[in-house]
């Protein structure tokens, strides 16, 4: 916007400095028609000049009244003495016709009679007021301002009524948010911010009914377990049975907390007001760390391996959500591993890139899209169901708070590489 209003602001200059030239030249050929009343006065004064120097200087004043009244000019004799400013002077001195100003605001027009006095005349056209013309040109001047200002509005002010149209139908439940402005619109970059907003908006009720839909059916399995676990422990006739049927509830509702513990992590991120806080840390002795915990959970048969580049002691992230990251990465990663997998670490060009390979199965290119979709699994066959499919959502979200991105895509091992990319400088914004 700013760029607009400069522009609007030059414009206006330009169109200034345009009517006030074309104002110029109008006055200045106007005021040419003036110069026959100049010399007419010129004719004058030289007339009253030769009256003059034929007359005694002790009556030369008088002669004058007589002469001022036959012709109704306003005429007087003033000293030379009197008269200041040098070009005034020396265009008195060369017999020119000269022009001064009184102190009351008159004009005068003046001529040598002799050395020591000066013939002053009294111009008419001093107390005219504004002419006709002055006025026409000077609203001619206002309207063309107001001309070049309505006409650089008008397609802001169309543009603005349909983005408020658009942003009215969104308002009332209509998803599709597309206004019709034009790249070269003023307001262009606010529609694609409305845009944007629009879809994340979008993304975030689809989200949240997704999650809705997903909770009340993961949670609808492990009530259903509870309920019967409750039936067959007060048809127990021991108390073992009666303990084993309080142990099942028991996991059921770890399975029930983990499912909320999960969407709550999810739910958070998905926030607009999110908060990183940001520090330097030493992914060195970090990573090796997280990859020895998930170790211990994996099959024995797995071999977690992990390559961080060195000097990598003061990467700056979000300790809490990157941790978050690789722990989900892993997690997944010995779900479908046959035997080895491989977490590393870089700086290259700027930019941290967290990748997780596996030697599992892969996954279809057809699905490594959707698999950071919120409680999407894609399980094997037969396989058996583990977790709640937000692991990998979570992994997205966190990264993007980070202004980075996530990929999946083919591993060297034979798997699934996915690899987490963030700037390595923060952004300011």
């Amino acid at each position: 916007m700013t760029r607009h209003f400069l522009g609007l602001y030059l414009l206006i200059v330009m169109t200034l400095a345009a009517v006030s030239w074309g104002q110029d030249e109008l006055l200045q050929r106007y005021n040419t028609q003036d110069l026959p009343e100049e010399k007419t006065a010129a004719a004058v004064m030289t007339a009253v000049q030769d009256q003059l120097r034929g007359t005694p200087p002790n009556e030369r004043r008088h002669r004058l009244v007589e002469l001022a009244t036959r012709f109704g000019l306003d005429m007087d004799l003033i000293a030379t003495t009197d008269i200041v400013g040098a070009e005034t002077l020396s265009n008195l001195r060369a017999g020119k016709i000269a022009h001064m100003q009184g102190s009351a605001g008159q004009s005068w027009t003046l001529k040598q009679l002799d050395a020591d006095y000066v013939l002053a005349l009294e111009s008419v056209e001093a107390r005219a007021q504004r002419s006709a013309l002055d006025w026409v040109l000077t609203a001619i001047f206002y309207a063309a301002i107001a001309l070049v200002v309505m006409i650089w509005i008008w397609p802001l002010r169309r543009d603005l009524r349909v983005l408020e149209r658009a942003a009215s139908r969104f308002g009332d439940r209509n998803w599709d948010f597309e206004p019709t402005i034009k790249p070269n619109s003023q307001i262009h970059p606010l529609a694609e911010t409305f845009r944007k907003m629009a879809v994340r908006i979008d993304g975030l009720i689809a989200s949240h009914k997704d999650m809705s839909n997903a909770v009340s059916h993961e949670i609808r399995t492990p009530l259903s377990r509870m309920q019967f676990e409750i039936e067959l422990a007060q048809q127990a006739q021991s108390m073992d049975d009666v303990k084993k049927s309080f142990g099942n509830i028991k996991a059921d509702i770890v399975a029930i907390n983990d499912l909320i513990t999960a969407t709550l992590d999810y739910a958070i991120l998905e926030r607009a007001d999110v908060s990183l806080n940001l520090g330097m840390h030493n992914f060195m002795a970090l990573i090796p760390a997280i990859a020895d915990t998930v170790q211990r959970d994996a099959s024995p048969g797995i071999r977690l391996r992990s390559d961080v580049q060195a000097g990598a002691d003061q990467v700056v992230c979000d300790v809490h959500l990157i941790e978050a990251v690789l722990r989900n990465l892993l997690y997944n990663a010995i779900r479908f591993a046959k035997r080895d997998i491989l977490v590393a670490f870089t700086t290259r060009d700027g930019v941290n890139q967290l990748s997780v390979d596996d030697d599992g199965p892969g996954i279809p290119e057809k699905d490594r899209e959707r698999v950071f979709d919120s409680f999407v699994q894609l399980e094997r066959a037969g396989a058996r169901k583990m977790g709640f499919g937000l692991g990998l959502a979570i992994v997205k979200r966190a990264v993007e708070w980070h202004r980075g991105e996530v990929s999946v895509s083919e591993s060297p091992l034979g798997g699934a590489r996915f690899l987490a990319t963030w700037p390595a400088v923060p952004s300011s914004g």
